[in-house]
C-alpha cells in the first residue's frame, strides 16, 4: 500500500476513486474534502498530520482526479464509497475528518456505519442549519446548467500555479483562502467536473439554503468523541451553526479559531494539525455497537 502523500488510484465499483495517502503508524484519520475540492486542500497540514497517524485522503467522486460518473452523489452514496474505500486499503476504522460538505458526509458515515467511527472532526461542517452563502443558493436556480458553461468560456482559463505567479509578479502573496476559493473555481471548468458538482450542490442545497440537516440525529453520537472546528470568520456557513452543533451534541469540543475563515486546515494549518492530534491522544475510540444504536434511536422517538 502507498504510504506517501502522492496521488494514487483504486478501482471501487467501476470507478477509479483518487487517494492520498500518508503516514506509517497510528490511528487512522479519514479526511474528507469540501464542496468542488479534493485532497489537494489538505496538503497543507497532511505531513504535521502523519506524524502520529495513517492518513486516508480521497477525492470523492465527482471531484479533483476521481471519475465523475452520471450517478448518485448524495451524501449517503459518498458515505458508502468512502466505507469501501477503507475496506480497500484494510482499515476496519478510523476517526473522519471532514470540512464544509465533507462535514455532512462525515455525520452522514458516523449515522451509516457508527461501528466504523472512532472520532468526529467537523471542520466548518454543512448539514447543521439552514444558513448557507448566497452565491451557493444562486447555483440551484434553474437555468444556471446552461449559464455555467458560457460564463466559463469567457473566463481566464488558469490554474491556480498561475494565479500565484500573478500574485508574485505583483509582490503579493495570494491568502490560502483565496487559494482554495480559486481552486474549486477554476475545477469547475472541466464540463464533467461542473456536472457533478451541480448534482452534487443540489443534494444538499436549494434557493432557500441548505436542504439536509443532521439536526434530529447529532444524538446517536453522543458516544461518539466529537471536536467541532470553526473559523469565527467564516462566509460559507455561519459560526452559528458550530454553536447549534455543540448545544445538539452532548460532550463534544468546540474550539472557535480567530480570524479565521471557511478553511481553518488551510488557513491555520500547524494549530489545526495539532487540534486534532491532541484530541486523538486524549480520546478513547468510541465502540457503538448496533444494540446501542438501536437504544439510542428508540430513546429519541419515545
Amino acid at each position: 500500500m502507498p504510504t506517501d502523500s502522492e496521488l494514487h488510484t483504486i478501482e471501487l465499483h467501476g470507478s477509479q476513486v483518487a487517494y492520498r495517502t500518508a503516514g506509517e503508524a497510528g490511528p487512522v484519520l479519514l479526511l474528507v474534502h469540501g464542496m468542488a475540492g479534493s485532497s489537494d486542500t489538505w496538503l497543507r497540514c497532511i505531513d504535521d498530520l502523519a506524524r502520529h497517524h495513517r492518513v486516508v485522503a480521497p477525492d470523492l467522486v465527482g471531484h479533483g482526479a476521481s471519475d465523475k460518473p452520471r450517478g448518485d452523489y448524495s451524501l449517503g452514496a459518498q458515505a458508502s464509497t468512502l466505507r469501501d474505500l477503507l475496506a480497500a486499503l484494510g482499515h476496519d476504522r478510523a476517526t473522519v475528518v471532514g470540512q464544509s460538505l465533507g462535514g455532512g458526509i462525515a455525520m452522514q458515515f458516523a449515522y451509516q456505519y457508527p461501528e466504523r467511527v472512532e472520532r468526529l472532526v467537523l471542520v466548518s461542517a454543512g448539514g447543521l442549519g439552514d444558513d448557507v452563502a448566497f452565491v451557493l443558493r444562486a447555483l440551484t436556480a434553474p437555468g444556471v446548467d446552461l449559464v455555467l458553461p458560457v460564463a466559463f468560456q469567457s473566463v481566464v482559463r488558469t490554474g491556480v500555479e498561475t494565479v500565484t505567479g500573478w500574485f508574485g509578479h505583483l509582490g503579493l502573496r495570494p491568502s490560502p483562502a483565496t487559494v482554495e476559493v480559486w481552486r474549486s473555481y477554476t475545477s469547475l471548468i472541466d464540463g464533467a467536473t461542473r456536472r457533478a458538482f451541480l448534482h452534487t450542490l443540489r443534494s444538499v442545497v436549494d434557493v432557500r439554503g441548505q436542504r439536509v440537516s443532521a439536526a434530529d440525529r447529532l444524538h446517536l453520537a453522543a458516544h461518539i468523541p466529537t471536536l467541532i472546528i470553526w473559523g469565527d470568520a467564516d462566509p460559507i456557513i455561519p459560526v452559528s451553526h458550530a454553536h447549534t452543533a455543540a448545544d445538539l451534541m452532548p460532550g463534544s469540543e468546540l474550539v472557535i479559531m480567530e480570524d479565521v475563515g471557511h478553511y481553518p486546515h488551510c488557513e491555520r494549518p500547524r494549530r489545526f494539525a495539532e487540534l486534532v492530534s491532541d484530541f486523538v491522544s486524549r480520546t478513547d475510540p468510541a465502540d457503538l455497537d448496533p444494540d446501542q444504536l438501536r437504544s439510542l434511536a428508540a430513546a429519541r422517538s419515545t
